[in-house]
């Protein structure tokens, strides 16, 4: 594939029940010889701009790239009647599936991974041909899925200044180096009535939800029947997958195989961004 120089533009989307949806595009229209659009689906709590450095990497490379703001994230519609469920995300997906028109390797963190799952299955391996999944599975720890919740429960009245921002995310991601210049988490945050705020409907977060058991349920039986080529990757030092979760995802899902990348947690594309690139541009140049 011959490489194409490209900037993201920003677009919309109508996603289901007509919410808008906002995304960072790369390289539409592209001769991309054959080679499936990637689509790239953020974890709960962030935004499309997770996806920058590795979105402009597969761009340079040739591949027509989507980064997707979900419903209540980013600049994204929030749901009116706060409907953020896993169902209502892969709705939304699949209207983006509809208008991309081709077929599409999802690329999801999280939320997002687990939402790839079930529209990877109810698409079907001619739309989705490859899916990657960053630290996810559906057999996720609990104990690290509750301190991302805590995390983002933690500051939903905001912060009086984006130094504090910058510490909260130090505190939580501990292995990661504090950012010597908090500016960057403009892209996360908005400032409202002197106060900065995640960017993110914070109804997403306190809305009761269905069953966990439920739903773990539902994502097996997806996952089990995809027919498409699978990648998993762990940060090695995340607490939201473990080994064990990865030994079972292994054994029951056909064509899955496995990366574990040294230095880097849950949150794996920031954590080491330039390994995990590496890893997902090689698994997209395959087909």
């Amino acid at each position: 594939m011959s490489a194409v120089s490209s900037s993201p533009r920003t677009v919309e989307f109508a996603g289901h029940d007509g919410i808008t949806l906002v995304a960072d595009e790369w390289n539409r229209g592209a001769d991309l010889d054959g080679h499936p659009s990637v689509l790239m689906l953020h974890g709960g709590g962030q935004n499309r701009f997770s996806w920058k450095n590795t979105g402009q990497i597969l761009a340079d490379a040739g591949f027509h790239v989507v980064a997707l703001d979900s419903r209540g994230h980013g600049d994204s519609d929030r749901a009116p009647d706060a409907d953020y469920d896993v169902d209502t995300l892969t709705a939304d997906v699949m209207r983006i599936l509809d208008a991309i028109g081709r077929p599409v390797m999802i690329v999801g963190a999280s939320m997002g991974g687990l939402t790839g799952i079930l529209a990877a299955h109810q698409a079907g391996p001619e739309r989705v041909t490859q899916l990657v999944l960053v630290d996810v599975v559906p057999r996720f720890e609990k104990g690290g899925s509750a301190r991302i919740r805590d995390f983002m429960m933690g500051n939903l009245d905001g912060f009086d200044t984006l130094e504090q921002a910058a510490d909260a995310v130090a505190a939580y991601l501990p292995y990661r180096a504090k950012r010597r210049n908090p500016e960057g988490l403009k892209k996360n945050l908005r400032l409202r009535d002197g106060r900065w705020y995640w960017h993110w409907d914070p109804a997403f977060m306190t809305k009761p939800g269905d069953d966990p058991e439920l739903r773990t349920e539902k994502f097996e039986h997806a996952a089990q029947n995809l027919k498409i080529p699978v990648m998993l990757i762990r940060g090695k030092l995340s607490d939201v997958v473990s080994p064990e979760g990865v030994q079972h995802f292994l054994e029951t899902v056909p064509n899955a195989e496995f990366v574990e990348l040294s230095n880097a947690g849950h949150t794996a594309a920031g954590d080491d961004n330039d390994a995990f690139t590496d890893v997902v541009v090689a698994f997209v140049k395959r087909t």
